[in-house]
Formats: structure tokens, sequence, C-alpha cells
């Protein structure tokens, strides 16, 4: 989950790190507020979740409080690269002295993790990796030793951090890391750590992406959640624990196995050009080992998304087993009947593998006028197509 930078700097800020005051707004009143009491010079911030935001007129210097609300007018409701600015960060004005870049981010290709660090901050990295690759630190960090002082001065000193702020920058790595660390992150980024001309080194803006896989650690990172920015049927699916991502479609996808669900996914968007350009309207995998609940709920979640016209799922038994599919589609169809919303979507199956005979056996007897089983993954894909296309 990538936070907002009003989040991300709250992180820093509970972990030591030291940034800059502020408040997030939702409406130009709110920012005239937030600057009042902040009492002198201020920066209006969109919080979108995407890089230039300066470029886009995104961030906005006032020295007024009047002028912070007629800032926070302007950026409220701009589009940012597809993101729809919601709220604003009104944060105090920082006379810079220079810019840096500093973060730490997982590195899955050699199991470990990575710092970066440059005294060329306040642009995009890549532009730096890219132009000028001598002032980019890579500094790898073994995940059981983690960073201590000593390592973050090695960061500094390979960086060429200036002397006078070596213990500054230094002290913030470590801090930095432990933002990493206890909040279970896959990325800390600050861009820019700047240095102010009163001397101090201050995280000016900040980046964190959460690894999903650890929430259940962090009942608190649940508050961080943008319920306003998600859709609502993800929202849902995660009340689930199913792994579900919105897709702009009209084909419901179930599978089990991430693999399947991507091939899936390919398949059906193949058979769809034959139908008027049918594509995918989700990505839902129920997990290798789904029990008929799992399937029921995912089932549920699917049928319930307004552009979904067919279903289709594709399971091959492994530790799954046929059955327990089969046995919560039937569920699944039992219980919208009892809540007064029954099944008006065709759904087809093609389900293979453990106990595949028993689960066809269970769908055979059921019997249900829209569920149909089809052998093979390529045809599967082209009948729930067809239905999709409303050439059935």
């Amino acid at each position: 989950m990538d936070l907002y930078e009003y989040q991300a700097k709250h992180l820093f800020d509970s972990h030591g790190v030291p940034v800059t005051a502020g408040e997030v707004c939702a409406t130009p009143d709110a920012a005239h507020e937030a600057a009042r009491k902040i009492g002198s010079a201020v920066v209006v911030k969109a919080q979108v979740k995407t890089g230039g935001r300066g470029k886009a007129g995104g961030v906005k210097l006032a020295a007024t409080p009047d002028e912070a609300q007629a800032r926070a007018d302007d950026i409220l409701g701009l589009d940012i690269k597809g993101h729809v600015v919601r709220r604003v960060l009104v944060t105090e004005a920082t006379d810079i002295a220079e810019e840096y870049y500093v973060s730490f981010l997982l590195d899955r290709a050699n199991r470990a993790f990575l710092a970066m660090a440059s005294v060329e901050g306040g642009v995009d990295i890549e532009e730096v990796a890219a132009t000028r690759p001598e002032a980019l630190a890579l500094v790898r960090i073994d995940a059981i030793e983690g960073v201590d002082e000593a390592t973050a001065a090695r960061i500094v000193d390979q960086a060429g951090f200036p002397a006078h702020i070596r213990d500054q920058v230094t002290a913030i790595l470590v801090q930095l890391w432990q933002v990493l660390v206890k909040e279970d992150a896959t990325l800390v980024e600050v861009n820019p750590l700047v240095l102010s001309a009163d001397g101090r080194v201050l995280a000016l803006d900040g980046k964190v992406t959460l690894d999903d896989n650890a929430h259940y650690r962090h009942a608190s990172h649940a508050d961080l959640v943008d319920k306003d920015a998600t859709d609502p049927i993800e929202l849902r699916a995660k009340e689930f624990d199913l792994n579900y991502v919105k897709l702009d479609g009209e084909v419901g996808i179930i599978g089990n196995g991430a693999g399947l669900v991507m091939s899936t996914l390919d398949v059906v968007a193949y058979a769809g050009e034959e139908f008027g350009g049918v594509r995918p309207a989700n990505f839902l995998d129920i997990g290798g080992g789904a029990s008929a609940e799992v399937m029921s709920n995912g089932l549920d979640i699917v049928l319930n998304d307004p552009d979904v016209r067919a279903v289709f799922v594709n399971v091959f038994g492994g530790i799954t087993s046929c059955d327990a599919v089969a046995n919560g589609i039937v569920q699944a169809v039992g219980a919208l009947a009892d809540r007064g919303t029954p099944v008006t979507k065709p759904i087809v199956c093609r389900i293979d593998g453990n106990n595949a005979v028993e689960g066809r056996r269970i769908l055979t007897e059921f019997n249900h006028p829209l569920v149909e089983m089809v052998e093979t993954m390529d045809d599967a894909a082209r009948r729930v197509a067809q239905l999709a296309g409303g050439a059935a």
C-alpha cells in the first residue's frame, strides 16, 4: 500500500525523523485555518499518489492564510496524471539551502535491501541515475544486520554528503531504517531531504510503501487506507481477505493461483476480441487452498460488480479440492437467493485436477440454468466472452 505524503511524514515523525509542521486539509477554509495556526509562510501541496505534482501546479507557496485558502482552492479537484486531488497538505515553508535524496527499498532480486543516496535531490532520481550514475550511491544492506550508525555513516560518505551535516544525515538514515523495519515497509524515500538556511536537515517530502502481507501485525495501518479513493468492491473484498483487483471489463474472473488467474485474463481478452472487445472485469485469486466458503465469498464479490455480465470460474485443483469449489458455487448461489438478489448472470466453470469428477458431479446435480461447465480453458474463455458479449 502506497501512502500519501502526509501519512508518510506522520510515520517519519513517530520514529524521530525531523519533518516540517503541517496539517492535511480537505477544504480551502481548512487550509486557511491551518496556515493561521502555523503563523508563517506555508506551502500548499496536493496529496496524490504520483510524482510530478509541482510541474502540474499541485505545489504552491502562500505567504498568508488568505493566499493559502486561494491556493488550496486552485489545487483541490485538480487532475494530476489521472489522480484527482481531494486533500492538500499545508506545511510551513522552508528556506532551502541544499536538496538531497535518500531511500531504502526491498531488493528482491538479491534477497536484501538497498540504500540509495545522492547529494542531487529534488529531481526525479531516475534522471540522476540515467545522466549521472556516479552521483547516486547504491549500498546493499543485509536484512539481518540492518542499518546501525556505522552503516549509515558509510552510506553518507559514499554519497558525498558535506562534512558539516554528516552526523545529522547519519542519524536520519538510522531513523528511516527503523521506519522500514518497524512498519514493515518495502520502500522508504525522502526526496528532497533538505538543508535549511538555519542548518537543519529535514525530510521535506516522504514516500512509503507498506507490505500488505504484514498488515496483520499493524492494526493501525487500517486507518491509512484511503477509502474514498479505493473502489468499494475492492474494500469489500479486503474484508473477506481476498486477493482482488478491479479492472475495466465485463467478464468476472475467479481462479486459484496468481499464475492461473493471469493466464485466464489473457485468454479471456484474446477470446473477447471476437465478441466486440470483451475484457476481464477483475483479478481474483482465491488461493491454493481455498475452501467452499472462500469460493462462495469470491463469487459473491464478482457477481455484485455491476460491470460484470458473465463469470468465468477457472480452477485447477491441487491443494484446492474441486468439490470444495463446486460446493462454494452452490453456497454462493443459494446465499444470494436467500438475500433476495438471485443470480442473474451466467457462470462458466472449468474445473480440473484434484477431485474434479466429484466437483463436476456436484454442479451437474445442482443443475442451475445459469451455471454451465466447459471442459477446456480456451473453450471456456470463448464461451464466457460470448455470453458477456451478448452473442449467446
